[in-house]
């Protein structure tokens, strides 16, 4: 099973969400999103490895999910962690889901991807 695939069966058994192909232009790219507001919390797609400043030109599978800025900052340091690819740098994060990080590194990233996009209940005045 690919790490792909691990990540689409735990938003399936976690969150009950299958992933949505909704782009015609690039109908590989899928998008996780919440039931309740239709959100997404995560992108799959594939680029070249030189769009994420690698080497060569073939694509490799990513995952962009929205991320605490700080946490963001700290992981891009670390090998298979980029800035949000085509998505805002300090909301969001892209990693490569090539096995440089393994899928039970990335989970707990999908649950705080999938907190940070939950409507937020209004405040009282």
């Amino acid at each position: 099973m690919t790490v792909k695939e691990e990540l689409f069966a735990y938003a399936a058994n976690t969150y009950g969400v299958e992933p949505d192909y909704p782009f015609s232009t690039v109908p590989t790219y899928a998008v996780l999103r919440h039931l309740s507001n239709r959100k997404w919390f995560a992108l799959f797609g594939d680029v070249e490895r030189c769009k994420l400043g690698l080497d060569g030109e073939e694509r490799v599978d990513i995952i962009n999910i929205k991320c605490d800025p700080i946490l963001g900052g700290s992981l891009r340091l670390q090998e298979g962690y980029f800035p949000a690819y085509h998505m805002n740098h300090d909301g969001w994060l892209t990693v490569l889901l090539d096995g440089t990080v393994p899928a039970q590194e990335i989970i707990p990233l999908l649950d705080m991807s999938f907190e940070l996009t939950m409507v937020k209940p209004k405040k009282r005045k």
